[in-house]
């Protein structure tokens, strides 16, 4: 968590809300106190309080935070999840950048959640994509994680991901293949659309082969022609009502774009109480 933080640009986010200066916090006086209660209005996955915190302390460093439940916790509609107290103004001007990114990320686990559950007992691990919000991959990617599923690369450096464009532009699967070999010594991975590319990526020895669109049929026979020689990971049109179907068939991973692609924020509400 604090590498991650290391490499989170709170400045930024709070530059981007405030700009020259916080006119509307500026009726307030500035020793005025203030204490506030964040709460959710439905059922989450608590993620997401280091960078809520971080938000305080760049405002004003002795912004207390009191937090009422765990960091990855189940928690229920209408739970307060942390009291905070400090001066008035750092309490207005950061509530709307602190709720963004903790309803954001707790959003992110919550789904994550849902598809840890829906694979529970095969075996198969849920991976997130890239497809993720510019500036805010690691902390998505940390929220999977809290959620219960797991990462994919984090980004292109850290693992080669051979796709249909990639193939094309090398000349074929085996030759994509074989160069990446040369380049890195990262974990590489091939996708292939039907079994007649499985065959050519098999006999290439990949880490990984990605099964883009594969039948529950195909998935079988993919998983009963490797029989383990190579990690199979099932890709595209999967959600939560076949995800469980996919993950039986035998292969080891399941990678899922909509775990930060399609995340909707959750409901949470900050009120602010002046003390005196």
């Amino acid at each position: 968590m604090k590498d991650l933080l290391k490499n989170i640009d709170i400045k930024s986010f709070l530059e981007e809300d405030i700009g020259s200066g916080d006119i509307t916090a500026g009726i307030i006086p500035e020793t005025t106190y203030a204490h506030a209660e964040v709460l959710t209005r439905e059922d989450i996955i608590i993620s997401g309080q280091a960078w809520f915190d971080a938000v305080f302390k760049y405002l004003d460093d002795n912004v207390a935070i009191d937090w009422l439940v765990a960091e990855g916790e189940a928690v229920k509609k209408d739970t307060v999840l942390c009291k905070v107290s400090g001066l008035a103004r750092a309490l207005l001007t950061g509530e709307r950048t602190a709720l963004n990114l903790l309803q954001l990320l707790s959003a992110t686990a919550t789904v994550a959640r849902q598809y840890a559950e829906a694979v529970a007992g095969t075996g198969c691990k849920v991976l997130d994509t890239r497809k993720t919000i510019p500036g805010l991959r690691e902390a998505q990617k940390y929220a999977v994680a809290c959620g219960g599923c797991h990462n994919h690369r984090i980004g292109l450096y850290d693992g080669v991901l051979i796709k249909e464009n990639h193939i094309m532009a090398a000349g074929s699967i085996t030759k994509a293949i074989q160069m990446a070999r040369k380049l890195s010594s990262v974990c590489v991975e091939v996708e292939v659309e039907s079994m007649s590319e499985l065959l050519e990526a098999l006999a290439a020895k990949p880490d990984r082969i990605m099964l883009d669109n594969f039948s529950l049929a195909d998935l079988c026979a993919a998983v009963k022609l490797t029989a383990g020689a190579v990690e199979l990971e099932a890709s595209g049109n999967i959600d939560l009502d076949n995800i469980h179907s996919i993950a039986q068939t035998g292969v080891d991973y399941i990678s899922i774009g909509a775990l930060t692609k399609h995340v909707k924020a959750v409901d949470l509400s900050m009120r602010i109480k002046l003390v005196g």
